[in-house]
């Protein structure tokens, strides 16, 4: 019903910057050198990672520098595998053969002829030896833990088969800007964004198995590599490492550089997209997204035969709120078959029993009356029990549909396969956002990324503009599998009878092995703090003091680590600012390695 709004959300940007950020919170010191070391040293197990790295006219002194943080790294057990794709300058591949001269660990050879970034990887992917292999381009930087955190991850984690991390950008200056702190493993954000991209290290012989990389992707050759990777592994065996270990150079033309230096790889992304749809049997389209062309929006089919739907709305005395919502349903929601259930919690004005006795008329229409005291995740309850649609829609009277094809959007989302919740975006009647998503931990519960966000403004990585699982969504706008809502027995009518109710039961949904996503396609105005029950928790409350100490209590550990969010991201805003500090500290995660 409600989430929590901190007060720091009302901050200006922190004056902190991202350089003194990196002095204080990821730089290796003597100290944290010397615990990784150790950490290392006591590893069980010392697999033989290989770097590969095509090459192909490259600046000497970038190209020197990318060799250079290899051979600088802190873990000693891996390979360099280079591969020269026929540069038309000999001394490229001279430099290469001097570079392996001087360390046994580097593997180079030339191709005969040019063949495209594609089949120069493959070719350097037949000179591994390793057990994995880890991806890095020509001009880009290793930071020197990072084989060290990947061999750590490997043994902490025996199942993983893909491990990815963070990664941030080098700029002409080489100054480190421009951080991208990931999501854990988010399915439908990478079907729209490839996040695993730098660091990505995977398993050598399923590399192998599913052939490599493919020519005719170049641009996206490697997200064309994940995805057919993916298909083969479990959620479990995708392991995110929430630290910077990858430098990505932002050079004249480069991607790096901006989103438009390369729209064929935006193009080469879409049919890898298109076709990894296919072979997974997802029915649906690949576009670009809408509001950024250089991701993707996929337009998901929905089933033959058009499931049913029930929308219930708790109510009680706000005919006018009341009114405008119904209206805009029918008159703006291009889905048939669905169907209104107004649940009354005892109104007395006469202007509102008016009104559903004008409502009653609409055979589409149920009203529903409880006249217990007011209880939001009752009423959600009782009305979901007075329902007969397949789906059910969880929506506040102070709703205005806006999207005709808002209910299409939602519907064709959730009737994916192991899919339970989706939320719309919703937004006040400013312009401004007021639902784009849930991230746990705001305010020491849970509140709305990017909340108050300006419509034009695409947020963290362009988060506000794409699709993605989220661990919970608003109860103001979210379908629902009618299958999934009785599995979990519902909104929790004892605990959580104002707040939280929705968080919780998106939590308890996850439990059951349930994705709960959100879609910028769906979109609703939301008056919201018109209607009762809009408030912002007050600690001074017993209600809503109880509610926050049993979500406290029932979720604490995943409050403080959103695996949708980053413990490098804070907790006190909604714009993903740095976390001072961080809540996993690199030493902690250094010390962690051999635990």
């Amino acid at each position: 019903m409600s989430t929590s709004y901190p007060s720091e959300l009302w901050l200006n940007p922190a004056s902190q910057s991202y350089s003194a950020w990196i002095r204080r919170f990821d730089t290796l010191d003597e100290s944290a050198q010397i615990v990784l070391r150790r950490s290392i040293r006591n590893l069980k197990r010392q697999p033989l990672i290989s770097v590969i790295l095509p090459v192909y006219n490259p600046k000497p002194e970038e190209l020197s520098a990318a060799v250079a943080s290899v051979r600088g790294q802190l873990y000693p057990n891996w390979e360099l595998c280079l591969t020269d794709d026929c540069s038309p300058d000999p001394a490229v591949y001279e430099s290469l053969e001097k570079v392996a001269a001087g360390d046994q660990r580097i593997r180079v050879c030339r191709r005969d002829r040019n063949g495209g970034i594609a089949a120069c990887s493959n070719t350097a992917l037949a000179l591994a030896r390793g057990a994995w292999i880890a991806l890095l381009d020509q001009d880009d930087l290793l930071t020197e833990h990072a084989l060290a955190l990947v061999a750590g991850a490997i043994e902490q984690y025996p199942e993983g088969r893909l491990f990815y991390s963070d990664e941030d950008k080098i700029d002409q200056r080489g100054e480190r800007t421009e951080p991208y702190f990931k999501s854990d493993w988010n399915p439908q954000l990478f079907l729209v964004q490839n996040f695993i991209s730098h660091l990505g290290v995977y398993a050598r012989d399923l590399v192998e198995e599913i052939g490599g990389f493919r020519e005719g992707f170049e641009g996206s050759q490697d997200y064309d590599l994940a995805l057919r990777f993916i298909e083969k592994l479990q959620p479990e065996q995708i392991v995110h490492l929430p630290r910077i270990l990858y430098h990505w150079r932002k050079t004249p033309g480069s991607l790096a550089m901006t989103s438009a230096a390369k729209m064929h790889a935006h193009d080469s992304a879409r049919r890898a997209l298109t076709e990894h749809l296919g072979r997974t049997g997802i029915r649906g389209q690949v576009v670009p997204c809408p509001e950024n062309p250089a991701a993707h929006r996929i337009i998901y089919d929905l089933p033959e035969r058009l499931p049913s739907v029930s929308i219930v709305i708790p109510t009680r005395d706000q005919p006018n709120l009341l009114r405008r919502c119904v209206e805009t349903l029918f008159e703006r929601t291009h889905y048939a078959p669905f169907d209104i259930v107004i649940v009354d919690n005892g109104s007395v004005d006469e202007t509102t029993l008016n009104l559903f006795q004008e409502l009653r008329q609409n055979p589409r229409l149920t009203i529903v009356s409880s006249t217990a005291p007011f209880n939001f995740s009752a009423l959600i309850n009782f009305g979901v029990a007075q329902s007969g649609g397949e789906l059910v829609v969880l929506m506040n009277d102070d709703m205005e549909a806006q999207d005709s094809d808002w209910l299409k959007e939602m519907v064709a989302h959730v009737s994916q396969p192991s899919v339970g919740a989706v939320g719309a975006r919703l937004w006040f009647p400013d312009g401004t956002l007021q639902h784009g998503g849930v991230i746990l931990g705001f305010g020491g519960v849970a509140g709305h990324a990017h909340y108050r966000y300006p419509a034009t403004d695409a947020g963290y990585f362009s988060r506000a503009f794409l699709q993605q699982n989220f661990s919970a969504v608003t109860a103001a706008c979210m379908i629902i599998r009618r299958e999934a809502f009785e599995q979990v027995n519902g909104m929790d009518e004892v605990n959580l009878p104002v707040a939280f109710n929705d968080i919780d039961f998106c939590l308890r949904l996850r439990e059951h092995g349930w994705q709960v996503r959100w879609t910028p396609s769906a979109n609703l105005l939301h008056h919201e703090s018109a209607s009762r029950g809009r408030k912002e928790t007050d600690e001074r409350d017993p209600q809503s003091r109880s509610e926050v100490e049993f979500m406290l209590r029932r979720w604490n550990e995943i409050l403080l680590r959103d695996p949708f969010y980053n413990v490098n991201l804070s907790l006190r805003r909604a714009d993903f600012a740095l976390s001072w500090p961080p809540r996993i500290p690199l030493l902690a995660q250094l010390n962690s390695l051999t635990e």
